[in-house]
This record gives C-alpha cells, structure tokens and sequence, in this order.
C-alpha cells in the first residue's frame, strides 16, 4: 500500500486502513492508497503551517525556478502519467496524454513565470497596496480530470507563497502521487506541499473544519461543495468552489449548423461526458431541430467505445460502478419522463467494464430531469426553441452556470447572445479552451476563478500601508 507525503518524507497514515484503486475497464484491483485518517490531517496541516513563514519569505524567482523544474520534469514523464491516469481514470490514452497530462505541464510551466512576473503591489493615493499569501491551502481535487485539477490549485497557490494540503479523490488518485514524487525529486522545501490521501467525508472535512487551514480550493459537485462551504464558515476560511454544470450549446439559425453540431457532440461527450463544462444541452431552433438531431445521432455513432490503450478507441469507461449506475439512472429517467432515446441508451457495450454508449435524447423539454440535472456522463439532451429570447432563457433556467456555446452566422451576433447569458465561459463559434483565461462559475456553479491571473489572485490577501 502506498503511503502519505508529510513534511517531506513519506509516511504511514495512523488509519492502517486501505482503499482499492480499480481499473474501471477491466473492473480490476490495480493499486491500494492509505485512507486517511483525521489524525493523519493534523499532522499535515501542522507541516504545512509550519513551513509556511520561510516559504512565503522564499524569493518569487526561488518559487519560480522549482515549479519550471516541476513542469519540466512533469513533461519527461507525460508519456508514463498518461498510463496512469488511462489505467486508473479510463481516458483513452490520446486524450490522457494531451489534456490530462502535458495541458497541465502547461499551466504549471505558466504559473512559474507567473510566480516572478506578477505584480505584488501598486499604489493607490498615500497607501501602498500589498498582495500576500494567504497562508495554507487546503485543496481537495476530483477524479475526473485527477493531474489538471490539482495542478490548477496547487501551481498558483505554491507560486503565491502559500503551503499546501492537498486530498487528491480516492477514486483515480495515482497521477496525485506521480506529482508528489516529481515536487520531492526537484527540492520542494519539506512542508511546503503535503498529500493526505483518504475519503471526503472523513480527511476531506477534517480538512475544511481545520482552523488551521486559511483557505480551502474544492473541485466537485455542487452538494459537496456545500457541505465544504458549511464546515469552512465555522472558522471563517477563504473558499473557493468550482462545482457542476448543466452547460447549454446554443445554436442560433444562421449558424453553420453542421459544425456546431459536430463540435457540440464532441464536447458533450469529451472524457465520457465526465467533464463539469461539458455541453450536455443542445438548443436549436425549431425549424433546424429535425436536421440538428439527425446530425447529432450519425456523429454519436462514429464514437467507438472500448479499451483506453486501444487507438480506435474514442469514449473509454465512466470511472467507477457507481458512476455507471449514475448515468444508466438518468438515461432511464429520461425516457420515463417522455424523452426519446434516439441514440446509445443502457445496453452494456462490453461484458467487462464501466462503459456507456454515447447517447442522444430528442423531444426534450425544458424542466425535464436530464435537462436540468448534471449527468457527468456521455448524454445529450436536444431542446427546441422559437425566438432568441426563449433560447437565452432556456439556457440560463438551470441552477448552473459554468460554460456554454454559441453559434451563429458572425462573431458579432454571437458575442451579443453570450453577452447576455450568465455564465462563466462562453465558447464564440468554437472558439477554442484557452488555458490562461479565467475559468469558473455562476450561480450554484461555484466561488471563485481558477487558471492564469485570476487564479493566482484567488491565494492572495490584500494589505494596504497608509504612507
């Protein structure tokens, strides 16, 4: 079994107590990691906060120059973590490699620049306005992206000058322990970052009740994430949520419909739809709606659903049997409520393994389960509309707002449309992932922004001197 990363050396956690990592296409034990304990989170927390006064005093081109050698070395071992992360996430290895693994080397690269180049005080009148650290962090990352997530809190927080706790999820955690290794091998002062592997009712809020803790970063769903926020407000913490989505590609009529139809069912089901900005929701106008479902059930038949090595292979498996259970639940739901299943459905792919078909639902209606709850699984639900103003309104009626699209016949007319939606990211006629723009929710969608300066500036306080 493996152990705990504690003040720099690796340790036992007290618990004794195992978790299985399991292949979720082979349905195979391929690893266990400790389940942490709440002593096991005193202990952290203590290493961390305990390191935090000369690590906040480290130079910012100190902090820079580890976390370049991090990325640097991140990237020799992409091919390897790409491994990892298909073996115990399911992400074909395509995928697991250009966007679980180096996108993440990328940003981690961005942040030791950002380290040195970001500004850290301004003047204001007579006041000198200071930004420091906001102490220690504890970051608690999910199984669906398990390297980017973690590197999206843990690289801007460490660039800030914070320590950090992190409790990557049990469920896909060995690309948190590849990371782990990489930080030991290129002299991360011990303390600075720390790794407590276990559940989330357990190490998760003992971590987020910590008053030690001066801020908790949490990636999950929205429920969670209030029982985080609620366990945090005790002590007063700084939090920051990125939680779900229920994200709308909408469609006006001048719109190249074959392409964002295309594009559209690609990022619904991109990481077997377990994506929290996936665009889950397709809304077209009525006069294209038979075309638009039409294309949309001849692109879900080109994803091949198989073995995450295998090259052909386009949807690997949802990450757990419960995940699966989840998602069969929701196609189920669907066509009880009147739904048509025109596409996939609950019929098992394989005989062994997590997998889902890819699915497409017509004659969805607006308030319908699947339209309004987050599937995290490869389902498309198609809404009709009639005007501009019914689109707008159906994609924002959802308690999310995380990210969406919009297509139309000029930049323009799509810019004004995602003008007046709320929500955090909006894709112009798919225009493409920018890893360096803020990235983050409306409404129940969460707290706060991750990536480039905005994400750095989530881990700062601000001080003012009176001059």
């Amino acid at each position: 079994m493996r152990q705990l990363y504690i003040g720099g050396a690796w340790t036992a956690s007290v618990s004794g107590e195992p978790i299985e990592v399991v292949n979720p296409a082979t349905e195979q034990i391929i690893d266990r990691v400790p389940a942490g304990a709440p002593d096991d989170v005193e202990a952290v927390v203590r290493a961390a906060r305990n390191a935090f006064p000369s690590w906040s005093a480290t130079s910012a081109a100190e902090r820079g120059k580890l976390l370049a050698a991090a990325a640097e070395l991140l990237t020799e071992r992409a091919g390897d973590i790409a491994k990892t992360i298909a073996t115990d996430m399911g992400s074909p290895l395509g995928f697991a490699l250009k966007v679980q693994t180096l996108m993440p080397a990328g940003v981690l690269a961005g942040y030791a620049r950002l380290a040195e180049s970001h500004p850290r005080e301004s003047r204001v009148g007579n006041s000198l306005v200071l930004k420091e650290p906001v102490g220690v962090v504890a970051a608690i990352t999910p199984w669906n992206y398990p390297l980017h997530q973690i590197v999206c809190k843990v690289a801007p927080a460490l660039a800030a000058g914070c320590t950090v706790v992190l409790k990557p999820s049990e469920v896909a955690p060995l690309a948190a322990y590849a990371l782990t290794e990489i930080f030991h091998e290129v002299g991360l002062p011990a303390g600075v970052f720390n790794l407590v592997s276990g559940r989330g009712p357990v190490v998760g809020e003992a971590m987020a009740a910590h008053p030690q803790v001066d801020m908790i970063s949490f990636t999950g769903s929205t429920a969670a994430g209030r029982r985080v926020a609620s366990l945090a407000v005790e002590s007063v913490k700084r939090v920051a949520l990125e939680l779900g989505g229920k994200s709308a590609n909408l469609i006006l009529p001048d719109a190249d419909l074959g392409a964002a139809v295309k594009v559209g069912v690609a990022n619904c089901f991109i990481n077997a739809g377990q994506t929290c900005s996936a665009w889950s929701r397709m809304i077209v106008h009525r006069d294209q709606y038979d075309d638009a479902v039409h294309l949309a059930v001849d692109a879900a038949r080109r994803y091949t659903v198989g073995d995450p090595f295998d090259e052909a292979t386009r949807i690997g498996p949802l990450v757990s049997e419960a995940q699966r259970d989840r998602v069969i639940h929701y196609i189920n739901r669907g066509q009880e409520e009147g739904a048509r299943l025109v596409a996939g459905g609950t019929e098992r792919p394989h005989p062994r393994g997590y997998y889902v078909e890819p699915t497409v639902f017509a004659a969805v209606e607006p308030g319908m389960t699947i339209e309004q709850e987050e599937i995290f699984g490869p389902v498309l639900s198609i809404i009709p509309y009639t005007s501009e103003d019914q689109a707008v309104r159906i994609a924002d009626d959802t308690p999310y707002g995380l990210a969406g699209a919009v297509w139309a016949g000029t930049q323009e007319r799509a810019v004004a449309v995602a003008r007046r939606l709320r929500t955090g990211q909006v894709a112009i006629n798919g225009g493409a992932f920018n890893p360096l723009a803020p990235f983050g929710g409306y409404k129940q969608s969460g707290i706060g922004r991750e990536l480039g300066e905005h994400g750095l500036e989530e881990f700062l306080e601000i001080k003012s001197l009176q001059l």
